[in-house]
């Protein structure tokens, strides 16, 4: 193969940018999707009278049209390359100096140069373009086959602005595009990192479910005085445990699926559920005093249980940051707005600034004292939206409240009814 043909084998055409097989496929797309670029060629068109403009990237021993816009008819495109050595911007590469000329019959310099001749070129003018680090890029090109007055000072201070001004707009472009590749790789990954925790969460369940077994049946064995006092607290880290991984799972699932889905039934068994909740909370924290008023005694249209899981939630967020020792109290009822489920404690007030920040995943109150990972509330307040419902919060006298609130039941609707949670992220 000789050097000729091995220079036209590297020569393509908008063709190959059209399938984005070509070599310099990223400039090309980056220049030609710039809404910026085709002002300035338009500008430069309307200023020097010239009827072709584009922007070229060109190497030591490429010219390809990255941008044009042709009024002349010379058929260049995006993508488009001819011979390096047919080009004036072969010189300005290797100088980085502008060749311009206003008629290449009468200049001083280009008179008769023969490619001028070869593409019936009369004005022309290429100037540079570095990117900000000093590289060289390509050139800014304007050609005509009709004498055009290109090489007035003014007319060369606009291109030189607009090359530089290209120069500056590559640096931004590429900052973006590999800014928006890692956005997209952290993506990527954080979806990688939930199915993982996903995954875990769900191989958790089934030791926790052993050890949950194991513990109710040595609850029923003879024990030593120091077992007793050892059982419950254990039994309370399991329950704390596998809140931990409901809450991961849900949490992982609404990332990962677009939203958690609930089935809500028209007479759901909301009051009886939510006592069994209740029930097992005080099993696994003896030490706490959990007193239960519940009367609700009307239909409630919901997914009786995940309101469950976010009054658990509330429930172990009171016994966990009350006041060691004080009662926690729950009360459903219902009131002129619908169905209120409320948990109250004793103990510091949640500040005001931080009431609406717990909800959000992964916020925690400035007395949390490492526990938890910051997404019961945000579980329980997603529960909530999901039912058309809300979470408040009030502190008053020394307690903090808050109220799990459902709308009372008003038509009938298809039993099973699935809705889909508020999407996460």
């Amino acid at each position: 193969m000789d050097h000729r043909t091995g220079r036209q084998a590297i020569i393509q055409d908008h063709a190959a940018f059209l399938e984005g097989t070509h070599d310099f496929q990223a400039d090309i797309a980056m220049l030609a999707g710039s809404n910026l670029i085709g002002t300035i060629l338009e500008t430069v068109m309307l200023a020097t009278n010239m009827r072709f403009a584009a922007v070229a990237r060109v190497t030591a021993d490429r010219w390809v049209a990255c941008r044009t816009i042709d009024e002349v008819n010379f058929g260049l495109n995006a993508g488009d390359e001819i011979e390096i050595e047919s080009t004036f911007c072969q010189s300005v590469h290797k100088t980085s100096n502008k060749v311009v000329f206003n008629d290449a019959a009468t200049d001083e310099v280009y008179g008769g140069h023969p490619i001028a001749a070869k593409f019936g070129i009369a004005s022309y003018a290429s100037i540079p373009i570095h990117r900000s680090d000093g590289t060289f890029f390509g050139t800014l090109c304007a050609i005509d086959n009709e004498p055009r007055d290109v090489k007035h000072p003014r007319a060369v201070g606009m291109l030189e602005m607009f090359a530089d001004i290209i120069g500056q707009s590559l640096e931004t472009e590429e900052r973006l595009e590999a800014h928006e590749l890692m956005v997209a790789h952290e993506r990527e990954l954080t979806r990688i990192q939930e199915e993982f925790v996903a995954v875990l969460g769900h191989d958790l369940r089934n030791p926790v479910a052993a050890l949950d077994a194991g513990f109710r049946q040595l609850g029923k064995e003879r024990m030593t005085e120091r077992a007793q006092m050892i059982l419950p607290m254990m039994r309370s880290s399991l329950r704390r445990m596998n809140d931990l991984i409901e809450n991961i799972m849900l949490h992982a699932k609404a990332r990962l699926g677009g939203g958690i889905r609930i089935s809500a039934e028209m007479d759901a068994p909301l009051a009886g559920t939510v006592t069994q909740v209740v029930e097992e909370i005080r099993a696994a924290s003896p030490d706490h005093q959990i007193t239960l008023d519940m009367a609700i005694d009307r239909p409630v249209s919901c997914d009786a249980p995940r309101v469950a899981q976010a009054v658990s939630n509330l429930l172990s967020n009171a016994v966990r940051h009350g006041t060691q020792g004080a009662r926690v109290h729950v009360h459903g009822g219902l009131d002129d707005r619908g169905v209120v489920i409320s948990v109250t404690n004793e103990g510091p007030p949640v500040p005001a600034e931080l009431q609406t920040e717990l909800f959000h995943p992964f916020r925690r109150g400035t007395h949390a004292a490492g526990e938890g990972l910051g997404l019961g509330l945000y579980i329980a307040s997603s529960i909530a939206t999901a039912h058309n419902g809300c979470i408040e919060v009030t502190c008053e006298g020394g307690t903090t409240t808050f109220s799990f609130r459902l709308p009372l039941l008003t038509s009938v609707a298809p039993a099973n009814r699935t809705q889909e949670i508020w999407k996460a992220g």
